[in-house]
């Protein structure tokens, strides 16, 4: 290890998971080299503190050295003021749906303590990168979507007019608070800031068998003691239509308990700091690359890459390498 005045913009070597709805925008429009992957890839972890999933350090002098070590080595320099403890509080990934994802939900804080066996809350949030045409966003109740009526049609496509569905457009984002029932449609590329948890019942796979003909387990029980039937809040936040000549800053998630997310559309260097926060900052360039850090302390993001800035490193600057630049930032 080295010392925390040492630190740096981190890298971290993406975990790709194998889904039988996966797709292959990631490798497309992200440039990712997944060619040679047969198997459909439907996640790529970006940053992951988790058992059988680890992210290890790309750069620098930690190059090889995994998230879970950083996090106990440097703790609250790496993590934030706030850090209690434990894993690093965030898991990042990039979904890639070439199929439909199942309908599903994920608990709180009060479900986990009802269910037990080990289950953790989950609030997430999406930001569409790429969508091909006609592609969807389910999320949500509809106003007039009854809890009886919800229950008798969950397990036809009926379902679907209990359910608020939005077209995708990039740029937009969707908030998926814990309870909050939701599938992602066939087509959509999209930014997952969550939990770190891996926590999820599925309500309904639509059908689906894979190869063997063998249908995916369903957690019915456990997804109906999660639901919030009374939540009906719009989970959509529009992205930004028009264009203008100097560097912008829009928040996406400014009121929620777990993380923070802003989006800069840049056309210059964005100065910043972690010292305004007190905590880490995660830079993901979305349409472009962009370089990160200060100094001797930098590293190149490529688009669709995350960057995690220790809490510790203090001011920072974004600098484009080609054009204006949508970079989604990340904070606790």
């Amino acid at each position: 290890m080295i010392e925390k005045d040492k630190l740096y913009p981190l890298l971290f070597e993406p975990v790709y998971v194998r889904r039988m709805w996966g797709g292959t925008v990631m490798s497309e429009v992200l440039e990712r080299p997944l060619s040679e992957i047969k198997e459909p890839i439907g996640e790529s972890w970006e940053i992951s503190d988790r058992d059988d999933a680890q992210s290890t350090v790309l750069n620098g002098e930690l190059a090889g050295i995994d998230i879970k070590q950083l996090v106990e080595s440097y703790g609250k320099d790496l993590v934030g003021r706030n850090f209690k403890g434990g894993r690093f509080p965030l898991l990042v990934k990039i979904i890639d749906a070439g199929k439909r994802l199942s309908l599903q939900v994920h608990p709180d804080e009060a479900a986990c303590q009802k269910l037990g066996e080990g289950a953790e809350p989950k609030t997430e949030m999406w930001y569409i990168i790429a969508a091909s045409r006609g592609a969807k966003i389910m999320a949500g109740l509809r106003a007039n979507a009854t809890r009886m009526r919800f229950i008798s049609t969950m397990n036809s496509s009926e379902v679907e007019e209990c359910l608020q569905t939005f077209d995708s457009v990039p740029g937009d984002a969707f908030f998926i608070k814990a309870g909050r029932v939701h599938a992602i449609g066939a087509g959509n590329l999209l930014l997952e800031i969550q939990q770190n948890s891996d926590t999820t019942y599925r309500v309904s796979d639509w059908g689906r068998v894979d190869a063997d003909g063998q249908s995916r387990e369903l957690h019915v029980d456990k997804a109906m003691q999660c639901i919030d039937f009374m939540d009906r809040t719009p989970p959509i936040i529009r992205g930004v239509s028009d264009n203008v000549e100097h560097n912008r800053k829009f928040p996406i998630i400014n009121k929620c308990p777990f993380f923070q997310v802003s989006d800069l559309r840049l056309v210059d260097k964005w100065q910043d700091n972690t010292e305004s926060t007190s905590s880490f900052h995660l830079i993901t360039a979305i349409d472009n690359p962009v370089i990160v850090g200060r100094g001797e302390f930098c590293a190149r993001v490529e688009k669709g890459n995350t960057c995690l800035i220790p809490a510790c490193f203090g001011r920072y600057m974004i600098t484009l390498v080609s054009g204006e630049t949508t970079v989604v930032r990340t904070t606790l």
